[in-house]
């Protein structure tokens, strides 16, 4: 099977189903965010020890397939695609509940910063953001599920703790923003 179609040549691409789309379509761009997402993600599990947060990793860049595959499959037609469930989002909640019982109390605002894993996290986080924000202009265009919507938020959530609990794991400092005084 070669890897190359050809059928992208002209700036169009197709859904799972068969709808063409130019590449540059608000469904393109929020799928091809969640995809980018995921390269972070993996990057970053790359960085840790096996354990728990390795294997959290994991389960989210799986999570993250199951979001990438409905986002790219056809709205117009009956198909059968992974889905979300609430139990995805409190699994989020709960480790991200775990790791704050174990961290400091965030007193200043944190620059991303003092270690590379802790840097990759928050780009992590901001390239999370801006997933949802695409995910949510596609959502105002056709409706999706909107468990999407709320995963990806309470990610960027997680992936902020997650750069403190590494921070804290690897001895690296935070680095706090203190604002100039006038």
């Amino acid at each position: 099977m070669k890897i190359y179609t050809k059928t992208g040549d002209t700036g169009m691409t197709s859904l799972y189903g068969g709808a063409r789309l130019p590449k540059n379509d608000i469904r393109i761009e929020a799928y091809g965010t969640v995809d980018e997402l995921n390269a972070w993600i993996g990057s970053i599990r790359d960085q840790m020890p096996l354990g728990k947060s390795y294997h959290m990793l994991k389960e989210i860049q799986d999570r993250l397939f199951t979001i990438g595959a409905n986002l790219a499959s056809d709205p117009d037609k009956e198909m059968a695609a992974p889905d979300l469930k609430a139990s995805d989002i409190e699994l989020l909640e709960a480790d991200i509940d775990e790791m704050t019982a174990r961290l400091p109390p965030l007193k200043h605002f944190v620059l991303p910063g003092g270690h590379k894993t802790v840097s990759e996290t928050h780009i992590a986080r901001t390239v999370c953001r801006r997933a949802e924000r695409r995910v949510i202009s596609l959502h105002e265009a056709q409706a999706i599920d909107i468990l999407i919507i709320t995963y990806l938020n309470r990610l960027s959530d997680y992936l902020f703790v997650l750069s403190r609990w590494i921070a804290q794991d690897l001895g690296a400092d935070e680095v706090k923003w203190i604002p100039r005084s006038r």
